[in-house]
């Protein structure tokens, strides 16, 4: 575009301004390259070792623009309790399974703590966007253990509704609800609204289409997006060997022009750390996040998966003493705030929850054969009146 020129001459041409990164402009704040900024910490990021004991800060490879404080011992305490709540309610819905009252389980034993730090590093009016895997993260969202499994009975819906704990409902397509995390996150930004959404996939959905789509629409807006990949490194059978060359997960947020980071998906603590900070970076206007957590799935991908067809049992064996359960317990058993008394509550609380959720699935529910038509549409069309008409009429005459 030209405009006069104030002196008198020839039209100036007026330069565009260049957008601004804001890993670039981030990375000023700590004095260092936007490269060292944007690329994950050269070690992953740990604060507990797997025997509970802290990580000496000489040892966690803090760095600038990388440093991860431990989060307090009340935080920690509640983060507990419900990575025991959640292991309860893991191993019971598989119980629940070979009974047959529910019709399949994606178990997530093992990689609860992904799940537990998700849900609490985000405030009342942030968004939740798991994967089928991520009831852990439901529930310690607040949402009732019953309706988070109904789903997994074959109920018709959903089991919970989405905008009232701001949690999308889980769904088998794989790597769908970056989209719409991305989406909520675009609406929010224009809107003014101060919403961080966080996106939850696994490792192999990194293979996916949509993980493109979502992670660069989400660069190129400066979106308030956390991406959290759950590296358990299995996509059911396909090892991560098979799913890129990529030095880790992490560094392929370079790529999009947003920061990542690594850390260690079985440490409560760092998970807490890390994925507190990346969300307040969003809500600031820091763009979007992606960060890698290395965890297991110490189970089989779900109750149909044969998993020693691929792996082996030493390798499980060696993830179980990683146990993010153990480590947390006995960092707070030496910290004073975990002791018999305390322990036995949160075992009674967990256990209330396993008997109310068992006695719920092996009641038998209550179904309307016209659920099938009255939802479909939120204003029924004639055709499915018609079928709702005909349906009954065969129902009375067999009732007759």
């Amino acid at each position: 575009m030209s405009e006069p020129n104030p002196a008198g001459g020839e039209s100036a041409t007026r330069e565009p301004t260049p957008p601004v990164n804001p890993a670039v402009e981030a990375s000023k704040n700590f004095g260092i390259t936007p490269e060292q900024y944007m690329l994950p910490a050269s070690k992953e990021i740990r604060l507990l070792n797997p025997d509970g004991t802290a990580v000496p800060e000489s040892e966690q490879g803090q760095e600038p623009g990388h440093e991860y404080p431990m989060p307090g011992t009340e935080r920690l305490l509640n983060a507990y309790e419900k990575l025991v709540v959640g292991r309860r309610i893991n191993d019971q819905n598989m119980a629940l399974v070979r009974q047959g009252r529910m019709a399949v389980y994606p178990s997530s034993h093992g990689q609860e703590a992904c799940q537990v730090a998700a849900a609490l590093c985000l405030e009342d009016e942030d968004w939740l966007f798991p994967t089928y895997r991520d009831s852990v993260a439901v529930m310690s969202r607040g949402v009732d253990p019953l309706e988070v499994m109904s789903t997994y009975r074959g109920d018709w819906h959903g089991g919970y509704d989405p905008k009232q704990y701001k949690v999308s409902i889980q769904a088998t397509p794989l790597t769908t609800q970056l989209l719409h995390a991305v989406g909520v996150a675009h609406a929010a930004k224009l809107r003014g609204e101060n919403t961080v959404t966080l996106a939850m996939c696994g490792d192999g959905a990194t293979s996916e289409g949509d993980f493109h789509e979502a992670l660069n629409f989400a660069a190129v807006f400066q979106l308030p997006v956390l991406f959290l990949v759950q590296n358990n490194g299995y996509a059911i059978s396909v090892p991560l060997s098979s799913q890129t060359r990529a030095p880790s997960l992490a560094h392929k947020g370079v790529g999009y022009g947003m920061a990542s980071e690594r850390v260690d998906g079985n440490d409560l603590a760092a998970l807490l750390s890390v994925l507190g900070r990346g969300v307040e970076l969003c809500r600031q206007g820091g763009g979007p996040l992606l960060v890698e957590a290395m965890t297991y799935r110490m189970q089989a991908h779900t109750n149909a998966d044969d998993d020693t067809r691929y792996r082996e049992r030493d390798e499980v064996s060696e993830w179980v003493a990683k146990d993010p359960i153990t480590r947390m317990q006995r960092y707070l058993e030496d910290q004073g705030a975990l002791d018999e008394d305390v322990t036995g509550k949160i075992s009674e609380h967990a256990e209330a929850m396993a008997k109310r959720l068992r006695e719920a699935m092996s009641a038998k529910p209550e179904l309307d054969p016209q659920d099938l038509f009255r939802f479909v549409y939120h204003e029924p069309t004639t055709q499915l009146r018609e079928q709702g008409a005909q349906l009954a009429d065969e129902l009375s005459r067999e009732e007759a």
